[in-house]
């Protein structure tokens, strides 16, 4: 007999915006210099997580709604292989895109057109590289590493004092830690429950605030509030 995945699907509401993702493809494709659009999605996450933490990834980002409402329904949610979260990959990472985006952006230089298809190439490799992990993995197994995700975890707040719109999960110490419903759904495959009852919360630098956690909890002692230190 089969065993059930640990970690699972969890269908939430919100809005429908990798659609973004897919006309950015098309539209760079015919008109290169749309490419540059690609910058907002470069600073964006890692400049909003000095206040919110990886919030833009779980609430802005296309290419990770792309992730949670169409991949995750056909994924098998295996555990995301533990060397692509370490430090040692993640660094790696960063300065192998980088590298690349650079080497690429100097043959291109003073060509708008030409540095605008350097962003939707990179930007295209990447997105295949997510889906080929999405259907072997988990749909979040790209995020684990993302080259500005790594940066946005790296800058997010991880003490006190917090900005005074930075949010965190917080799981009630009445928890028990048995049905480790908060950890089956979460996109990154964090661990929530293991921060019961600190006053701080969850401060997981790779938390996306995306709720799914709280919504799960079926004794609804998770949540995602302010933190006020």
């Amino acid at each position: 007999m089969t065993q059930k995945p640990f970690h699972r699907y969890y269908k939430t509401k919100g809005p429908v915006f990798y659609w973004i993702l897919f006309a950015y493809f098309i539209l760079g494709w015919f008109f290169p210099v749309v490419g540059w659009v690609a910058i907002l999605c470069m600073f964006g996450p890692v400049l909003t997580s000095i206040w919110r933490g990886r919030w833009w990834c779980g609430n802005v980002c296309p290419r990770g709604n792309m992730y949670d409402k169409l991949l995750a329904k056909y994924s098998p949610h295996r555990p995301i292989p533990r060397f692509v979260r370490s430090f040692g990959f993640r660094l790696f990472m960063v300065f192998f895109i980088f590298t690349m985006f650079g080497v690429q952006m100097y043959f291109a230089w003073g060509d708008w057109g030409a540095m605008g298809r350097v962003f939707w190439n990179i930007i295209l490799m990447t997105t295949v590289v997510g889906v080929v992990l999405s259907f072997i993995y988990a749909p979040r197994s790209w995020c684990s590493f993302c080259p500005m995700g790594t940066l946005s975890s790296w800058v997010a707040p991880k003490k006190p004092a917090f900005p005074r719109v930075f949010t965190c999960v917080h799981v009630a110490e009445s928890c028990d830690e048995k049905c480790k419903m908060c950890a089956r759904v979460c996109p990154m495959q964090l661990k929530p429950y293991t921060s019961r009852g600190d006053e701080n919360g969850l401060l997981h630098g790779d938390c996306l605030k995306c709720k799914k956690c709280a919504l799960a909890c079926p004794r609804h002692i998770t949540e995602l509030r302010r933190n006020e230190k």
